[in-house]
């Protein structure tokens, strides 16, 4: 019979929770995402969360950097799953923190599937993603009325999908795209449009480092794309808008035009 004041310390049981950083300015990060990091002993960030976000998350919590790149060295995705289980099941709280919302373009399937499979608890939290954030930068909106009832989401970043996509309903007029990590991708973006009949003259917005404060906005046409994109040198993280320009420009060169005339 074992002794009655022995026991077995039984570890306390981990938890993930999916955090949406939003687009790199702090006071677009959720009340939940807050809170998350208040809980949280460990979290696991992206190459991309701006400085600002990462301040706010390392008050109460160990930073992990778990971020991809291009090129050079760079986290494999099955490894990124390892550890988010390895942290769980020494009965961490883990934030893993994505750069916009997690649901988009966020590799979010796979962790959850990793953290799933070892019976570790996990919720979703969402953030702002870079289109909604781009978009507000040039005063427009993703649909309007009369123009577009729907808008795509793409990612230049996975070229296989990209490639299959139905770029022919994308030429017609009036559509509207929001293009993720599409910068290496422009001149394929532009070639295949035009070869399916866009009009040259559609334009087409980058914004930079959206909703920081080095944000940057270059508003260009399908035509021009990559020369204004190249001369424009944009090294941060940048999203591309097809079939929008960015209202205050619009209306600026609409009175340029006029005193011309």
């Amino acid at each position: 019979m074992p002794d009655q004041f022995t026991t077995t310390a039984q570890p306390m049981p981990g938890h993930v929770d999916f955090v949406g950083a939003g687009p790199g300015d702090p006071d677009l990060l959720t009340l939940k995402a807050m809170r998350a990091f208040e809980a949280a002993d460990i979290v696991m960030h992206d190459r991309l969360i701006s400085q600002d976000i990462l301040d706010v998350a390392c008050q109460t919590a160990t930073l992990v950097d778990v971020g991809k790149a291009g090129f050079g060295p760079s986290w494999k995705q099955e490894d990124i799953d390892a550890l988010l289980v390895e942290y769980a099941l020494t009965g961490a709280r883990v934030v893993r923190l994505k750069s916009g919302d997690p649901t988009v373009f966020g590799r979010l399937d796979e962790e959850i599937d990793a953290v799933q499979a070892a019976d570790i608890s996990w919720a979703i939290v969402p953030g702002i993603t870079a289109a909604s954030a781009a978009v507000a930068s040039i005063g427009q909106s993703l649909t309007r009325r009369g123009r577009n009832s729907s808008v795509r989401f793409l990612t230049g970043h996975d070229m296989q999908g990209f490639a299959d996509h139905d770029w022919a309903a994308l030429a017609q007029g009036g559509e509207v795209a929001a293009i993720y990590m599409g910068k290496k991708s422009a001149r394929f973006v532009q070639g295949r449009l035009i070869m399916h009949g866009a009009d040259r003259a559609t334009p087409i917005t980058l914004v930079e480092n959206a909703s920081r404060p080095n944000q940057r906005i270059l508003a260009t046409s399908l035509e021009n794309l990559p020369v204004d994109l190249t001369a424009a040198e944009l090294n941060g993280p940048a999203l591309t808008f097809y079939g929008l320009a960015p209202r205050d420009a619009a209306q600026a060169l609409t009175e340029f035009k006029k005193e011309l005339a």
